[in-house]
């Protein structure tokens, strides 16, 4: 049987239109790397930039370099380059804070835009999302509802709807453009949290008429532990949203010392602060192995790999060791329930395995398809039969 899946793995590995980005990326040799839904791997480009930024331009430009090097507008520039990969135009995209932070903020502006008085939350959410809602709708005086995206029971009083695109925990993809027509439906706005599906499959934010959307960028897109995160907003809303968090760098004319707020126009009244240079610009060189790659081609890949790993579970682990808790609607990740999920695998990574665990018994598996292949599947697959055994 192992044949078999060898056999299948090589042959995936061989007709892989992707396989030579493998290289646009630096990782421990042995390792089969996991792990990317919580931490991507450092592409290779990534060491040298944030080196000149730190000697050159921070080390001999010194301030000169807001101006001179580009610091100024990084935000705006680096959430273009975001918003390519997200299905959003120029001009609708800032990079800064993080997904915390832009998570408040954008459902915060959408119930000043809508003046009602419920925030409905994904009952499924990753915790930080739910806590920040709950946060959000005391500060507005709205009531707060957590609902199943597939049960959402919205009303005339819903304000704001926020939903994680892959649930963090199971992997399973929400269909963003059905649940944003029916928050339409009732009047309400749409916030996205994409922090599992940016940069492991397409989306479209502007063709599915998403008002608001956010999230990290160290997970499938790269850009390193603690990296910047980003908020969208539609276009014809940003002329009209009311930023919560106003600050210097979102005012008309930062540099005038105005004691009085103006709002900037554009994207750039989602700044709130001083821009996080050095994480900043190591995005930037990070978004670099996004040059030139199909986001179809991605996501062909990650339902491929996916496929293949829960086949391999299938074939090579008995099935009363562990249950594929994601189904086929995913995102890129496979989540396994098992017992002793927490010391399964803490054994999968002293095996060089590396994934995690999350409460109470689920082993999670992210598929990042720039730099993973068939064989590590395969392996992974292997190595799990072998601890269970």
């Amino acid at each position: 049987m192992s044949a078999d899946l060898a056999a299948r793995a090589a042959a995936a590995d061989a007709a892989d239109q992707l396989a030579h980005l493998r290289d646009r990326f630096t990782l421990p040799d042995g390792v089969v790397y996991l792990d990317g839904n919580s931490l991507g791997a450092l592409p290779a480009g990534v060491p040298d930039r944030v080196a000149d930024v730190v000697r050159h331009q921070w080390g001999e430009g010194l301030i000169g370099s807001w101006f001179g090097a580009g610091w100024w507008d990084a935000p705006e520039r680096i959430g273009d380059r975001i918003a390519a990969l997200i299905g959003a135009a120029p001009g609708q995209v800032v990079v800064g804070d993080s997904t915390s932070v832009n998570v408040f903020r954008a459902l915060v502006m959408a119930q000043r835009l809508s003046g009602r008085d419920e925030i409905v939350v994904d009952a499924t959410t990753f915790p930080t999302d739910g806590y920040i809602a709950e946060s959000a709708a005391r500060m507005t005086g709205c009531t707060l509802v957590a609902a199943h995206p597939r049960e959402l029971t919205l009303s005339d009083r819903t304000a704001a709807v926020l939903l994680n695109h892959v649930d963090f925990r199971s992997g399973e993809l929400w269909d963003m453009p059905a649940l944003t027509a029916a928050i339409h439906d009732a009047g309400a706005y749409a916030v996205w949290d994409l922090s599992h599906s940016a940069g492991a499959l397409p989306l479209a934010l502007d063709a599915h008429g998403v008002d608001f959307a956010v999230g990290c960028t160290y997970k499938y897109l790269n850009g390193g532990p603690g990296a910047p995160a980003y908020c969208y907003v539609r276009a014809d809303l940003l002329p009209r949203v009311e930023q919560p968090l106003p600050g210097w760098c979102s005012h008309g004319d930062p540099f005038g010392m105005e004691a009085g707020y103006r709002p900037a126009t554009g994207a750039t009244r989602l700044r709130t602060g001083t821009p996080e240079i050095i994480s900043l610009l190591s995005l930037d060189a990070a978004l670099d192995v996004w040059d030139g790659v199909d986001l179809a081609a991605v996501r062909a890949k990650s339902l491929a790999l996916t496929t293949f790993f829960i086949d391999c579970v299938r074939a090579l682990v008995p099935a009363d060791r562990v249950t594929v808790l994601t189904p086929q609607t995913r995102g890129s990740q496979v989540a396994l329930a098992c017992d002793g999920a927490e010391a399964v695998m803490n054994a999968l990574i002293a095996a060089q395995v590396v994934g995690d665990y999350r409460p109470p018994d689920v082993l999670r598996f992210g598929f990042a398809p720039l730099y993973l292949r068939f064989a590590d599947a395969l392996r992974a697959a292997e190595i799990i039969a072998k601890v269970l055994a």
